[in-house]
């Protein structure tokens, strides 16, 4: 029924077909194995990340297509190598099956004109309140959280369909080889914002290869 809602609004010029996404992908989330297997059996829920560092701005991370590299953060973020308020202690990975719904798919370019517009949006709005916008250093992303809050912001101010995702490529890591543009860690992210587009989690599997330390206890 939602689906068919958000296309009536397209088809009535209330919202741009480039952000619509009529289709499903697996996100893959780094958590502690405690919170991992309570999300999957139900007895809790992700939490949004609201950090001014957050680079797609507030919301639930995934890494798209890839446990691979959502268990190498996980094991990271155990040993100290990841900032992460709650630490994890056993690293662990769950898989979930994401409708991408409304979403603001930063690798096409009607999305990143939507987004160049909302930085001018608030740009004009700390100009005339006499301040500067704030700045990214290195991995504080405090310039591109501030302009997706005020994106989100605006789109609510003006009655706008709000987005469901945001979806971004995030060039990370050493060239595979000299000269290269393809690094060591380049992945998709998505930040989902309407938790109810997550149809549900699963262990990837196999799970000897994404879920090394299941049969570990976080005592350990």
């Amino acid at each position: 029924m939602r689906r068919k809602n958000l296309s009536r609004k397209i088809k009535k010029g209330k919202n741009n077909l480039a952000h619509h996404q009529p289709f499903q992908v697996m996100g893959f989330h780094s958590c502690d194995k405690v919170v991992g297997l309570d999300v999957i059996n139900g007895r809790t829920q992700l939490r949004a990340s609201n950090n001014i560092w957050d680079w797609l701005g507030e919301g639930i991370y995934f890494w798209e297509q890839n446990p691979a590299r959502a268990l190498e953060y996980a094991i990271e973020s155990s040993m100290k190598k990841q900032f992460n308020k709650i630490p994890i202690q056993t690293p662990f990975v769950i898989g979930a099956i994401i409708e991408l719904g409304n979403c603001l798919n930063l690798v096409e370019p009607e999305s990143l004109a939507t987004l160049k517009e909302a930085f001018a949006g608030l740009e004009g709005i700390m100009n005339e309140a006499g301040k500067s916008v704030p700045k990214n250093e290195k991995n504080n992303r405090r310039l591109d959280s501030a302009v997706f809050k005020h994106l989100h912001a605006s789109r609510r101010k003006n009655s706008s369909i709000p987005f469901d995702t945001i979806r971004c490529a995030f060039n990370e890591g050493d060239p595979i080889y000299p000269g290269a543009n393809f690094t060591t860690r380049l992945h998709l992210q998505l930040c989902v914002i309407n938790r109810n587009v997550i149809q549900g989690y699963y262990l990837p599997y196999p799970l000897e290869k994404y879920n090394p330390f299941l049969q570990r206890s976080n005592s350990n």
